[in-house]
């Protein structure tokens, strides 16, 4: 899979080459209920707790591919920072626009 994303380097400074672990996840909360949308500090354990820079985006676009260029191919904005995902197919099945 091909990622191509814009990171706050201001907030978490990165430099080329330089390795990380990312997650895509559809909730942050364990237990894998669906979030309110709204971050709420406090005393409960989300998987935001696992990493250093969190974002929160929106789907808002998702291309099949082509006979061509079978690749299909999503898009997200994490208010205003993007991020595209290309890949096979399969990997974004369950996928859906925000």
């Amino acid at each position: 899979m091909f990622m191509h994303v814009d990171v706050n380097s201001e907030v978490y400074p990165m430099r080329e080459g330089e390795k990380f672990s990312m997650a895509l996840t559809s909730t942050i909360n364990l237990d894998g209920t669906p979030d309110t949308s709204y971050f709420t500090q406090g005393n409960r354990k989300t998987l935001a707790d696992e990493y250093e820079y969190v974002m929160q985006g929106k789907l808002f676009k998702i291309s099949e591919g082509s006979k061509r260029d079978p690749k299909a191919e999503v898009s997200a904005s994490f208010g205003g920072l993007l991020m595209m995902l290309k890949g096979e197919a399969s990997q974004f099945k369950n996928f859906e626009l925000d």
